[in-house]
């Protein structure tokens, strides 16, 4: 695990890459974040706001990092809407990462949740086949594909869109596909992010199959050093023991892909 740091840094935003009507990228000089381990994130601080935890997001550029953000709730529509020059607080990066496994592996990422499944591909041993499956609702919705292919470039590999309403690339959720691809094909890793009832299903599968299978994990974070216990998950604090979970841990969870906790810690049932 890299050293952290608890002391935010104040980076000035540098470009902005607009990936669909809801969704852009926020691009920013940083040399620590630029070189962070797949699975790990860092919390971001915009000012006046709030701080979330982001993953972050492979750039072309040497010495530059990136946020991909959605916009949602108050926080992430006030990170949405920074423009060129404006100053966010970043520290980290915190949380261990992915083992990639040798052999074909299988990436399944939904929407933002993508992000840490890039920088994976990123890692990739030259000898890795690698195949990701990209979950979306539908077509406008559809983003770093065009990235992906050229990540994996020198990889074999495939990717793959999977939009629920059949207007671009596979239709159905993207666990409907990964099913089907697990009828005829065996993998030696599995690795998923994105929203938690969608990698319950994955990790469901891979465990089915006794596939190695890791999630990264999003949870309530309001400290990232697993201080507040804000992202606590049974026994473990997700931003300190996580983000990143096997199999073998996740079959034995009371809580993942069944509940969730508020941000007064209350449990709550999806």
């Amino acid at each position: 695990m890299q050293e952290i740091s608890n002391r935010s840094s104040i980076r000035i935003i540098e470009k902005i890459i607009d990936e669909t009507p809801t969704v852009r990228t926020l691009v920013f000089s940083d040399d620590s974040l630029s070189n962070v381990l797949p699975g790990q994130f860092a919390m971001v601080w915009i000012p006046g706001v709030n701080e979330l935890p982001m993953s972050v997001m492979v750039t072309e550029e040497k010495g530059k990092a990136a946020f991909t953000v959605r916009k949602r709730g108050v926080s992430s529509t006030t990170m949405y809407d920074l423009q060129v020059g404006s100053q966010i607080g970043v520290r980290g990066p915190y949380g261990n990462s992915f083992t990639i496994k040798d052999g074909k592996i299988l990436l399944v990422g939904g929407g933002t949740g993508l992000v840490p499944l890039l920088r994976l591909a990123k890692f990739a041993k030259p000898t890795n086949e690698v195949i990701i499956l990209m979950g979306s609702k539908t077509k406008d919705e559809v983003f770093f594909e065009d990235m992906a292919n050229k990540i994996l470039a020198k990889n074999k590999h495939q990717v793959v869109a999977c939009t629920e309403d059949g207007s671009y690339g596979q239709k159905g959720f993207v666990t409907d596909v990964m099913e089907k691809l697990l009828r005829d094909a065996t993998f030696d890793g599995i690795y998923t992010c994105g929203p938690e009832l969608m990698m319950y299903k994955v990790v469901q599968m891979a465990n089915s199959k006794n596939t190695f299978v890791e999630a990264s994990l999003e949870r309530m974070m309001k400290c990232g050093i697993g201080m507040c216990g804000s992202c606590c998950m049974d026994d473990v604090l997700v931003c300190h023991d996580g983000t990143v979970f096997d199999g073998e841990f996740l079959a034995k969870s009371q809580e993942f892909g069944h509940t969730h906790r508020s941000k007064a810690g209350i449990l709550e049932n999806y």
